[in-house]
């Protein structure tokens, strides 16, 4: 009796084993979901940090004016009415940028000819 009671408590033990180590939910499928979300997590990460910067970037476009006003010497060539804009010969300049300046202090646009 105390034979066949061992031996069923260690096929129990057994199966138990192979449910833990092989079946659903056990240790090789907790190693693939842990995988995967490593890989997630890998691609998930540059995507977060232009998040950060582009929510500190809307920080700064609401509380501070020197951001915009660098966006917008950056992104469109804009010269404050008491500063002097002198051109370099032989420097690359967006054109975009001298188009919108030209026509706010009244100047025709490069490559546009003057109205009378």
């Amino acid at each position: 009796m105390l034979k066949w009671l061992a031996i069923v408590l260690t096929l129990l033990i057994a199966l138990l084993q192979f449910r833990l180590w092989l079946g659903e939910g056990g240790i090789r499928e907790l190693r693939e979901v842990r995988q995967r979300v490593d890989v997630l997590e890998a691609e998930n990460k540059p995507l977060r940090d232009r998040n950060a910067r582009l929510a500190a970037e809307v920080v700064d476009l609401k509380t501070g004016l020197d951001a915009i006003e660098e966006r917008a010497r950056s992104d469109i060539g804009m010269v404050r009415t008491d500063e002097q804009f002198f051109w370099v010969p032989g420097v690359a300049v967006d054109a975009s940028g001298l188009e919108i300046n030209a026509g706010l202090i009244g100047l025709p646009a490069p490559g546009a000819e003057a109205r009378p």
